[in-house]
């Protein structure tokens, strides 16, 4: 038993001995790659057995014989060590290399999507074949939010562009009026007066321009406050068709409204509601031919568990190419972009941003002589 308690001390001693080495060793190597210091690791291991093989063997615990077996097992166990260390620090240096170079590309902006650790990504070891994941879903993110940026950057460019080019073209109108005016170059007082009411419906034309870009900030900002009441639909139609009427009268059209009954009782802002169904009626107006028929219904949706509102027109059809751009800023249908009663193309754009302020869904589909808006909201906030 005595024997058994000092061979036991005396491997304690020499695992003590050699593990102090090895972390030695290691905190020497711990700038080199991986495999060496693994080689290093799996070597402190056969070196604590061959102490304790050498003391046993001057302590005549073990024949000489035995000790020739125990030199053989240790050095063909060390070489196998050594060996399977050397294949696991390739390994991780390679799929460390592999992370790393993922990682630069992500920070040069080049992404990182779809590249692969080492030849296969299973032959990393579990943990950097998880980072290596996450580095891919994470590119993958990044590319697509640089793709939204982009987006959004060239839209507004665009918007700056078109906004600049409605705004100089009725100005310079305006003022070569004015000038005349001024100048006395025009004094007949039929002209006069028709100078006037040009520049005053131009005037008028600018001003929806600057109101819609002006809620268009507040809708992308984040600004915008919804004063939310309980309204009933009957009452919105009724004040946007109201509102609506002069300019469809003027142009021929029959503007109709239908709301169901009983009338859907909807939570929502109702100045800003009105200006939805209001930009929408407006656009029917504008593209319908004079004599045509637009019609503004409202009610349940066919689960009643919402309301819509849809507006139908008979302008003809969106081409289906430019059905998913309708309500995009600045869309007009035009490449032209034209200036007269054609608006600021404002106004779709606005309607969405408002629609889905109210946690609502608007769209457009051919239908029929026209097209038809819909427009979806839930009868309350979620």
């Amino acid at each position: 038993m005595s024997e058994d308690v000092t061979v036991l001390g005396y491997s304690v001693v020499g695992a003590t001995f050699s593990g102090v080495i090895g972390a030695a060793l290691l905190y020497a190597l711990r700038r080199r790659s991986v495999g060496l210091q693994a080689g290093v690791a799996a070597l402190s291991a056969v070196l604590a057995t061959a102490i304790g093989v050498a003391w046993a063997s001057s302590k005549m615990f073990i024949s000489h014989h035995d000790r020739n077996v125990l030199w053989i097992v240790l050095a063909g166990a060390g070489a196998v060590g050594v060996v399977l260390a050397v294949v696991l620090g390739r390994r991780v240096t390679a799929a460390s290399r592999s992370v790393g170079e993922m990682v630069r590309r992500l920070g040069d902006g080049s992404g990182a999507a779809g590249f692969a650790v080492g030849r296969r990504p299973t032959a990393a070891p579990g943990e950097l074949a998880a980072l290596a994941a996450e580095l891919n879903l994470t590119s993958a993110k990044l590319a697509e939010a640089q793709a939204q940026a982009e987006a959004l950057e060239r839209s507004r460019r665009e918007l700056v562009a078109w906004v600049s080019h409605d705004l100089r073209t009725p100005l310079a109108g305006v003022r070569a009026m004015v000038e005349a005016l001024e100048d006395r170059i025009v004094d007949d007082p039929t002209t006069v007066a028709r100078y006037y009411a040009t520049m005053r419906r131009e005037i008028d034309r600018l001003a929806g321009l600057v109101n819609d870009l002006f809620e268009l900030s507040r809708i992308q900002s984040g600004s915008l406050a919804l004063d939310i009441e309980s309204v009933t639909l009957d009452d919105l139609v009724g004040d946007a068709v109201a509102g609506a009427a002069i300019a469809a009268s003027a142009k021929g059209i029959d503007l109709r409204g239908e709301v169901g009954e009983p009338s859907p009782v909807v939570e929502l802002s109702t100045p800003e509601m009105v200006r939805v169904v209001r930009n929408l009626l407006d656009n029917a107006i504008r593209h319908t031919p004079p004599g045509g028929v637009v019609v503004i219904t409202a009610g349940l949706d066919p689960h009643g568990d919402a309301a819509e509102v849809s507006v139908q027109d008979a302008c003809g059809g969106i081409p289906e190419r430019d059905l998913d751009s309708v309500f995009e800023m600045a869309y007009r249908g035009d490449a032209a972009r034209t200036p007269g009663d054609g608006g600021g193309g404002l106004g779709l754009a606005v309607a969405r941003g408002l629609v889905e302020a109210h946690h609502g869904e608007i769209s457009v589909h051919n239908e029929g002589p026209g097209c038809r808006f819909t427009v979806r909201l839930p009868l309350h906030r979620p």
